[in-house]
């Protein structure tokens, strides 16, 4: 039904991945436009509009390769040496 995307920031310009499960995320919400900013700019811009919110609302981030696919992903705890990660779409995967 959805495929990845790539798009194009209209802030700094950079390239980047619209992903299938963010596509189905913004159709289950009812959003009908597609992100015009990358995720740093997004975020820049959220942290512009209420300063220090989101310094006490912002994860610490880990690298880790997905256990399925093998891409690198970031996740927001602490990997363990000997349990899986999984990226976005393959934890959606695996739960539905």
């Amino acid at each position: 039904m959805f495929q990845d995307k790539e798009l194009t920031c209209k802030e700094c310009g950079t390239k980047f991945m619209f992903t299938a499960s963010e596509q189905l995320f913004y159709a289950e919400k009812g959003f009908e436009n597609e992100p015009l900013r990358c995720k740093e700019c997004r975020q820049a811009r959220k942290e512009a509009r209420n300063p220090g919110l989101s310094v006490r609302t912002q994860r610490e981030m880990h690298t880790a390769v997905c256990a399925d696919c093998g891409v690198e992903t970031e996740v927001p705890f602490k990997p363990i040496a000997n349990r899986p990660v999984y990226c976005r779409d393959c934890f959606n995967r695996r739960r539905a």
